[in-house]
């Protein structure tokens, strides 16, 4: 295919490429905000707009799993993460540690970096979108027969994490016997 061929850009190609500028814009504004519960907020603008990038791209199943994982099981976890270990709420200057020139710089250089590596390993590849290729039968498929062991280490870790969260929102736990 030329470069010819991929222009004008389709309605779907417009509409993925604003998605993944609100998703951007969002999770820009998570790591730069001073106020935890507005970045938690930003979080979920950014998932959400995920989740419409991956229906753009026909994988319904993964765009659902999106939306009640990240959306409505992670957040929560972290907003109620901020209220049992009592973090300040509203605007707090303990957020900036005022090394923004220097963390914008090398952010800008990794993005140029993972941009030009990206572009130039995928400069000539092109996937047609078929609906239904994001079926849960097909998605469920492949991950019960090629990535069981990299699915198993993950719910081992989700589950540490889980215990490691439990322990430390204790408050009747002290190293006095």
């Amino acid at each position: 295919m030329s470069a010819v061929d991929f222009w004008p850009p389709s309605t779907l190609e417009i509409v993925f490429l604003l998605l993944g500028l609100v998703a951007v814009g969002s999770a820009l504004l998570v790591v730069t905000t001073r106020q935890l519960v507005h970045a938690a907020l930003w979080l979920v603008l950014c998932f959400g707009a995920l989740a419409g990038c991956y229906l753009v791209l026909t994988a319904e199943f993964v765009a659902w799993v999106q939306v009640l994982i990240y959306v409505g099981a992670v957040v929560v976890l972290l907003l109620f993460g901020i209220m049992l270990t009592r973090a300040p709420i509203g605007r707090s200057d303990d957020l900036d540690s005022g090394n923004r020139v220097v963390a914008a710089v090398v952010a800008l250089a990794t993005a140029g970096v993972l941009v030009s590596v990206v572009v130039g390993g995928f400069q000539h590849a092109y996937a047609d979108l078929r609906p239904g290729s994001g079926s849960a039968e097909e998605l469920g498929g492949s991950i019960f027969r090629n990535w069981v062991l990299p699915f198993e280490a993950l719910s081992v870790l989700l589950l540490a994490a889980l215990i490691g969260a439990i322990v430390l929102s204790r408050t009747d736990i002290s190293g006095r016997r």
